[in-house]
């Protein structure tokens, strides 16, 4: 019990030295340039992709576990993914097999928030979890196999943009 208090207290220091969300020093500390994604080859298996863009994120035969839950419902373990890039907060979450400190995931692509990624486990037994992500079943879909339609992708946004002007043209 001591260890875990100790542990919350250097968590709860170290996120006072952080510059805020959307300070200019965040904003500065991001890699610019231009963004390169991973294509899964699909003769290797079921691909799991974002649900928003199409990006690929991880093969079928990565999943851990496909018992967990999440807040909208179902939610797999992975060893590994692709073209997610975790939070810079970290947050002691309690669930329902103990305290946890995990970091949000986002697609690379679209940024939609997937899942979390385990940093830490309180409980010696849960700390094979150590490393390891979840994804929310709800933000993905199996099978696509090709790459994303990164065409098509533009197309849409494109549509919303100039549709966006339409609206602003009409307004007085």
């Amino acid at each position: 019990a001591l260890l875990r208090q100790a542990r919350i207290a250097d968590r709860q220091a170290a996120s006072v030295s952080r510059p805020p969300e959307g300070s200019k020093k965040e904003r500065r500390d991001r890699p610019m340039g231009r963004l390169f994604l991973t294509s899964l080859a699909p003769a290797t298996g079921t691909i799991y992709c974002c649900k928003h863009c199409d990006s690929h994120l991880a093969y079928a035969q990565h999943i851990i576990s496909k018992m967990f839950r999440c807040k909208h419902g179902k939610a797999y373990l992975f060893d590994k993914v692709v073209n997610v890039v975790a939070g810079e907060s970290e947050d002691d979450r309690m669930m329902t097999t103990g305290l946890h400190t995990v970091r949000d995931i986002f697609c690379v692509a679209c940024g939609a928030i997937l899942g979390w990624k385990y940093v830490s486990a309180f409980e010696k037994d849960q700390r094979y979890k150590e490393g390891k992500f979840i994804l929310e079943r709800c933000k993905i879909h199996s099978g696509g196999g090709g790459p994303p339609n990164r065409i098509q992708l533009w197309a849409e946004h494109d549509a919303r943009i100039s549709s966006s002007e339409d609206d602003d043209q009409g307004a007085v």
